[in-house]
């Protein structure tokens, strides 16, 4: 695959959030991009606003058959009729992952991993290299609220990468820089069991450069069994890790904190975005900036500066009566850090949580785990499961988390009855989370809300 001589290039599943920053690198040298995706996104229509070719029909008389390769996400099946053409026609097809893998081959690459944080610690990276003067080229897996888009480039031959753990993908990759923020068990379908997803990032960081640096996050199962040789760890406040947070205030809905290693302290520093999940988020990218000489001055305005990621801890409405904050939480601990945080920072609020479940086979493995986090709460709605790639499994519905959940009101409803009972019933603290199709209630519930 010589990606220096494309002209071509064609993707199977282009509306991915991975899969469109790689379509936008090609775009912007110059290549002809083109793909095809089920349903038409606002992020599709961007792609298609910058002169990329989308068409959303399975029909193989819209496929490029000038492509030079063909790129396609795990997502799809291999049975979709664009792939079948593609193989049986003797085009060099590919996954999303190898493009990556030869992308960085000649980059200096930093790469994100971890069941959760790695799409808030990529962009914060990216974001605090871009807006301090020293660039990159960005692959991220979630939309920046600064700058709009998932993808940027740079002269600076080097790449940020949200790694993604599905599908090993992210085994593919050899970083100068490996952060690694969770290894808590995810993606069972694919791995099987804890063990083998705890394996998955300890060969992850075996993967590392030569003289490259891991940054794993403190207290991680296995920590002794990391490899690469530099190893450091950071923390929230555990003054145990070689990176930690200290001296964390409350500052309207975000954070001003010191952030200390052995040798180098930066004090003062402000989040203007919530969650203290957060704070330990922004002390592995100022870590990462700090390795790469940029100076305190230019970290602390960067941090300051930065706007969040769209669905991630997202602010949609926030005032005195009402606060609305949605976001991507479909794993157990993930929710956990969301409703904890929210609660914190808006004590004395009800606190009402409507969840979509993702993916049948996640239920199931992680049902207990919802069900005790989302007890946290004062009132939950959850909505059928998103079933994404997946078929049904008999027996796996919302209402095994219902059963579990201790404590709240919980109803169970359709999202298209969601607006009208929100209207009924005016929430303090309202929470929407998930990774399926709930952030159509976003703009609805945000304008109930509003007139609330």
């Amino acid at each position: 695959m010589d990606l220096n001589n494309l002209h071509r290039i064609y993707f199977v599943g282009i509306g991915g959030i991975g899969m469109s920053a790689i379509a936008r690198y090609f775009n912007e040298k110059g290549v002809a991009v083109s793909g095809y995706d089920r349903t038409s996104t606002q992020l599709t229509q961007q792609l298609e606003a910058e002169g990329i070719r989308i068409h959303y029909t399975d029909d193989v008389s819209l496929l490029d058959r000038e492509a030079q390769l063909v790129v396609y996400t795990p997502a799809i099946p291999a049975t979709m009729s664009a792939l079948v053409f593609y193989r049986e026609n003797g085009y060099e097809v590919v996954k999303r992952s190898d493009v990556l893998q030869e992308i960085t081959r000649s980059l200096f690459a930093i790469t994100v991993a971890g069941t959760h944080g790695k799409t808030t610690v990529s962009t914060m990276i990216a974001h605090l290299l871009r807006d301090s003067g020293y660039g990159c080229n960005a692959f991220l897996g979630g939309v920046s609220a600064n700058y709009g888009k998932n993808f940027w480039s740079s002269e600076r031959p080097v790449a940020v990468i949200e790694a993604d753990e599905y599908d090993r993908s992210f085994l593919k990759l050899s970083p100068d820089i490996a952060v690694l923020t969770a290894m808590d068990p995810d993606h069972l379908d694919i791995y099987g069991t804890a063990e083998e997803v705890e394996k998955a990032f300890i060969q992850y960081s075996a993967n590392i450069k030569p003289n490259g640096t891991l940054l794993a996050k403190h207290g991680l199962h296995r920590a002794s069994e990391l490899k690469g040789g530099n190893k450091l760890s950071y923390s929230l406040q555990n003054d145990a890790a070689d990176i930690y947070a200290t001296n964390i205030r409350l500052d309207d809905g975000g954070y001003e904190f010191d952030v200390v290693q052995q040798d180098w302290m930066i004090d003062n520093v402000q989040l203007r975005i919530g969650g203290m999940h957060n704070v330990e988020n922004a002390v592995a990218a100022i870590a990462v900036a700090h390795i790469l000489g940029i100076s305190n001055e230019k970290i602390r305005g960067a941090v300051a500066s930065f706007k969040g990621i769209r669905r991630r801890f997202e602010y949609l409405v926030k005032h005195d009566r009402h606060v609305y904050i949605d976001d991507y939480a479909h794993h157990p601990e993930e929710l956990r850090a969301l409703i904890t945080s929210a609660k914190t920072l808006f004590r004395g609020k009800k606190c009402t949580v409507i969840f979509q479940p993702h993916l049948f086979s996640r239920t199931r493995d992680f049902a207990d785990g919802f069900g005790e986090t989302l007890s946290l709460a004062d009132e939950v709605i959850l909505l059928p499961i998103y079933p994404a790639r997946e078929l049904p499994i008999d027996g796996v519905t919302t209402q095994m988390i219902a059963d579990r959940i201790q404590g709240p009101d919980v109803h169970i409803m359709d999202s298209n009855a969601v607006p009208d009972w929100i209207r009924a019933h005016p929430a303090e603290l309202l929470i929407t989370a998930g990774a399926g199709d709930i952030d159509l209630l976003r703009e609805p519930l945000t304008e109930i809300i509003n007139n609330q």
